[in-house]
């Protein structure tokens, strides 16, 4: 992997990853850009602790542009975007509309392909290690930052889910602070420990394998299953059989295993649902361990994919159970969605 990185004519960084070392990125920004304002608030909510950003400049950002004017396509033909050059493998930039910046923080663009129409689950399998390697480089280049306290690597696909740009890309946010969801994981992490003596995530994993019901794919490096607890109507968690805390730790033979099995996942959620229907929306987040706080040692990165359609033409809302209460009403039986991925494999 060749990693090069430039600046954007607004001052943002830009960083390409080319699976040839030879490759060259010598293109400039040639827009007329003024520099990124933003207007980021971090508030405590005092009843639950959590924190919130608060972001009024992101009503500006790009939604939906039409046709021959996505941002994230490669600069061709006198039409200018984020990207200068005229082609790339796999492109990392600065959000023009970040939820966190400066001290607050970071957010990233990560383009996974210069092809607008294709989608993750039709890369190679070259081309998702080389976004395995990118995502690890900037967790490693973000850690070093003193006002970050966890990396979160994720994408979102699908209008359905929210999506404002169709090309294939997700985000990394660089949070100043543990996020509540993480840090609950951390909370029943060392109330397991102190209860059994063990780690939770190895027994959660040891579990899922040992019963099988809910397993999706296994292999050598990795295992995923459906959760015993899902919240969505198909959900799967990936990890790997040797606990790690973040993707910096993976070993080389977890990491050559990976973009078969993440392919393979990505390939039976648009299988799943039938012929004939339209891509599977669907959020796919990396759970990594914060860098400081104590119980790090014991939490164990995992991928969480997950959508938020239920049937063929309809989908799971958050409604007032799940959004007034954070109570999550599942209408799919966890083996019965492992079983359905099960049968939606390759063959």
């Amino acid at each position: 992997m060749k990693k090069t990185s430039t600046r954007l004519a607004d001052g943002r960084e830009l960083l390409y990853y080319d699976s040839r070392d030879d490759a060259v990125r010598d293109s400039v920004d040639r827009r007329p850009l003024t520099p990124v304002t933003s207007r980021t608030e971090i508030r405590r909510d005092p009843l639950l602790g959590d924190a919130v950003s608060i972001a009024a400049h992101r009503q500006d950002r790009t939604y939906q542009p039409p046709a021959g004017q996505c941002p994230l396509c490669p600069s061709r033909g006198g039409r200018l975007s984020e990207i200068p050059a005229e082609d790339y493998d796999v492109v990392v930039f600065e959000n023009r509309f970040p939820s966190l910046s400066g001290e607050l923080g970071r957010c990233e663009v990560v383009c996974f392909t210069s092809d607008h129409d294709a989608s993750f689950a039709d890369l190679g399998e070259e081309q998702t290690a080389l976004v395995l390697a990118a995502w690890t480089d900037r967790t490693a280049e973000l850690a070093a930052l003193p006002q970050v306290e966890q990396v979160f690597c994720f994408e979102n696909r699908g209008v359905e889910i929210g999506v404002t740009l169709g090309h294939p890309h997700g985000q990394i946010y660089a949070y100043p602070f543990v996020t509540p969801r993480t840090r609950q994981m951390l909370t029943s992490a060392a109330a397991h420990r102190r209860g059994t003596g063990r780690n939770l995530f190895d027994d959660i994993v040891e579990r899922e394998g040992a019963e099988g019901e809910r397993v999706v794919l296994a292999t050598a490096h990795w295992l995923a299953f459906v959760p015993y607890a899902a919240h969505w109507p198909y959900e799967i968690h990936l990890y790997p059989r040797r606990r790690v805390p973040d993707l910096r730790a993976l070993d080389d033979a977890a990491r050559a295993e990976f973009p078969g099995v993440y392919l393979e996942l990505l390939r039976r959620f648009d299988r799943v649902f039938g012929d004939g229907q339209p891509p599977t929306p669907y959020i796919s987040a990396w759970h990594q361990a914060p860098f400081h706080p104590e119980g790090r040692a014991d939490f164990a990165l995992h991928l969480e994919l997950f959508t938020i359609r239920r049937t063929p033409g309809k989908l799971k809302f958050l409604a007032g159970s799940e959004s007034g209460m954070s109570v999550f009403i599942n209408d799919v039986l966890p083996e019965t969605a492992a079983r359905r991925l099960r049968e939606a494999a390759s063959v």
